[in-house]
């Protein structure tokens, strides 16, 4: 998807949320351990529930991995059940050398068929490059995430000045353009957007950590909206996990709805 479709949907559906598909099967409910593919069946309905509230969905590739050639599987058909106008994301977290980085990037994009990857940037730029070569995909940086030990280097200051997480987005930024990069910046750090946003005011941002891990939408948005919204904000466990019994997908739906409740007013506003 370019970045003129994604900026028509989120305008269309007035959202600008992510539901991310951190699928445990240690959490989902567990009336669905009886079916077939479990993994499966839990995704199927979180979708059909939160469809009319996202435009985005991040299956996280953890989840999927861990259960071997099944969880693939899963993974797979999950990706054949998004609906066509939605952006994928992979969140793979990859990074290494060229020839690596290309068999990565064939994996994400033509064998499953995503949008884009959150690609780890820390072995230079000939580590994101095959990312960077297919029209219409994007590269999802990783520039200041929202864990707790993201200071252990992300926040380092360097001779120049700048922080690590800025030299990274200074530097890398030349490898592409804002129409296939995006950099991941954690909600639990939207104070920090304003000064992103003097490096990068075009590209588009992956935010994580609004809803479990704390972080303000409207925080979000005040410190990181652009003129296209530039925005795609991701919640997983507060949607998946907002209930683990029979209605955990009219729960997800819920939350879903309030986030995007929150959007629709937050969007009136530019």
């Amino acid at each position: 998807m370019n970045k003129d479709k994604l900026i028509s949907e989120i305008r269309r559906k007035g959202s600008f949320l992510c539901v991310g598909l951190d699928t445990d099967p240690k959490k989902i409910p567990s009336h669905l351990l009886r079916e077939k593919d479990p993994v499966f069946t839990f995704n199927k309905a979180i979708i059909d529930a939160t469809a009319d509230h996202c435009v985005a969905y991040k299956p996280n590739l953890a989840f999927y991995e861990a259960l071997g050639p099944a969880g693939l599987e899963s993974l797979e058909k999950t990706m054949e059940y998004i609906p066509a106008d939605f952006f994928t994301i992979a969140d793979a977290k990859r990074g290494d050398i060229g020839n690596t980085a290309a068999s990565y990037a064939k994996t994400f994009f033509e064998t499953f068929n995503f949008d884009s990857v959150t690609v780890a940037p820390y072995m230079g730029r000939d580590s994101v490059d095959p990312f960077l070569n297919y029209e219409g995909k994007w590269a999802i940086l990783l520039a200041l995430t929202s864990n707790k030990s993201s200071a252990d280097f992300q926040m380092k200051k360097l001779e120049n000045g700048r922080y690590l997480y800025e030299e990274v987005i200074q530097e890398s930024k030349e490898w592409g353009s804002d129409s296939d990069l995006m950099y991941v910046v954690g909600a639990t750090k939207a104070d920090l957007l304003l000064s992103i946003r003097k490096f990068i005011p075009n590209h588009f941002l992956l935010v994580p950590g609004v809803g479990a891990q704390g972080g303000s939408l409207s925080e979000v948005a005040q410190y990181g909206m652009n003129k296209d919204v530039g925005l795609l904000v991701n919640s997983s466990r507060g949607i998946l996990y907002a209930s683990n019994g029979d209605d955990f997908a009219e729960a997800a739906k819920r939350e879903a709805k309030k986030l995007h409740t929150e959007m629709k007013e937050l969007l009136s506003k530019v």
